[in-house]
């Protein structure tokens, strides 16, 4: 198998400027893609990514409404008007106990996290390599074992999960593929959006590590690999698969 397994082929990843997306969309460009467009909201953080590598194309974008999703459309027109493969980045989460339920707070969960990948398929469906085109969407292990305070959050992300096996079932007859990735406790700016300090986000890590079996959260590095793997053309006969990277958290094991 080529080391350049995407070489000439264009990849769209949501919520390109941080963390995990912005990891992916790395990963593409140095296994050969011609253009990653990556989208999200802020646009600084777009281009702090762009100007990482040469492929990256960024386009500030809201994917929850449909001016975001043509953005990201004509973006892809732009570029050639084929799209390789899609991620499904972008996501928010917001835990708080039923008691206390913000519904400002939980719709912004479900817009972003259910319904943008939604609309963004959509739109992007008729441009999608058909076969050979992908579909990867980052869930969480929330989506299959959920905790308290996390209502919204892992309902939103069982959506996602649901979309993984529908969408394979009906885009296969096409050549599409449609998996996911489900990682644990990862290292991102998203604890701080959460209003926690550094101190806390620490703090709270080394809490959930005497429960990981593997002995560590996961950098996003570590997640973005098993992105592209899923994409890549030596895993044309996986789909609708979702693969949880969680060091091991849903086997047990860990430190009581």
């Amino acid at each position: 198998m080529t080391d350049k397994p995407f070489t000439g082929r264009t990849v769209v990843v949501t919520g390109g400027g941080t963390g995990i997306g912005r990891a992916t969309a790395l990963a593409f460009a140095g296994l050969g893609a011609a253009t990653v467009i990556v989208t999200g909201r802020r646009k600084d953080r777009l281009d702090e990514t762009a100007a990482l590598s040469p492929a990256v194309v960024p386009v500030a974008a809201d994917v929850t409404t449909e001016e975001g999703t043509r953005a990201v459309a004509d973006a892809v027109t732009a570029a050639g008007g084929t799209l390789d493969v899609l991620v499904h980045n972008a996501g928010v989460f917001r835990f708080t106990p039923l008691a206390a339920l913000d519904e400002t707070a939980a719709q912004e969960v479900w817009d972003v996290n259910v319904v943008a990948p939604l609309r963004l398929t959509h739109r992007l469906l008729p441009l999608l390599r058909s076969p050979g085109g992908s579909i990867v969407l980052v869930s969480s292990r929330g989506g299959h074992n959920p905790g308290p305070g996390s209502s919204v959050y892992s309902a939103s992300k069982a959506a996602v999960h649901s979309f993984t096996r529908s969408w394979a079932a009906e885009l296969s007859a096409s050549g599409i593929r449609v998996n996911a990735v489900a990682p644990g406790f990862v290292r991102t700016e998203a604890y701080a959006a959460n209003g926690l300090s550094p101190e806390q986000v620490e703090g709270l890590f080394a809490g959930v590590v005497q429960g990981i079996p593997l002995g560590r959260v996961a950098e996003a590095e570590d997640i973005a690999p098993w992105i592209t793997r899923l994409a890549e053309p030596g895993s044309d006969l996986v789909t609708g698969q979702v693969i949880t990277v969680d060091g091991g958290m849903d086997v047990g094991g860990g430190a009581a």
